[in-house]
């Protein structure tokens, strides 16, 4: 079975924590960080819950507090001005020029949801509904897919009702008319190559907890 240290667990919250209390010091966008870490917040008390109970494994309580620091980061910015081109100067000049063109780090995250989020669906799957490996896997990208919709839907309500430009700094379409379906594209793709690894590796077989460990039969 995967590791599950409730203390490293409640580190990974506390550390995720830490970064969003420092981000919102000196804010640069106020009240778009406000609408963005509504479910920041609600994800971390998910996360401490899942801790105490040690629902998750290391690995994948790892995987959602790599994401909190990503999203953290991008709602510091409003993800269209997250400037890692000069965090990244090793950059080449067509990459840079790409970067120049469009800030491409809501894209990034986009596809690492996907990436992170696969290991703990699967493996609450796989506690709840005890389903076949692949099943849990696909159910997980599918999972992924259906979270992507909707959080796009979410966005299209927010221009109905919030100020124009309250509802594109917290969208980042940046003026691209398929931003939508290039994000859903990018998370699905994420949650497949998370899947891939996860069943080419036969991580979930060996590492279910309803799979009763094999003894040596009597000679």
């Amino acid at each position: 079975m995967l590791d599950r240290h409730p203390r490293f667990q409640f580190g990974l919250i506390l550390a995720s924590a830490i970064a969003l209390g420092v981000s919102l010091v000196d804010p640069i966008y106020a009240r778009d960080q406000v609408l963005q870490h509504i479910p920041t917040v609600l994800g971390l008390v998910a996360m401490a819950f899942a801790a105490k109970r040690r629902s998750l494994s290391n690995l994948s309580m790892a995987c959602l507090a790599a994401f909190v620091v990503l999203h953290v980061i991008g709602a510091r910015y409003v993800y269209s001005f997250v400037p890692y081109r000069e965090w990244l100067p090793f950059l080449d000049a067509e990459a840079a020029e790409l970067a120049r063109e469009r800030n491409h780090y809501d894209r990034f995250v986009h596809f690492a949801s996907g990436l992170l989020f696969v290991s703990p669906l699967v493996e609450c799957s796989v506690q709840r509904l005890g389903p076949a490996r692949l099943a849990a896997y696909g159910g997980a990208i599918v999972t992924v897919l259906a979270i992507g919709a909707v959080y796009e839907i979410f966005e299209w309500a927010l221009t109905i009702v919030a100020a124009p430009d309250q509802a594109e700094r917290y969208n980042g379409q940046q003026g691209d008319m398929w931003d939508a379906q290039k994000d859903m594209a990018l998370a699905g793709l994420g949650a497949i190559s998370a899947g891939g690894i996860g069943l080419l590796g036969g991580a979930l077989r060996r590492d279910d907890p309803r799979r009763p460990e094999r003894t040596p039969s009597a000679a």
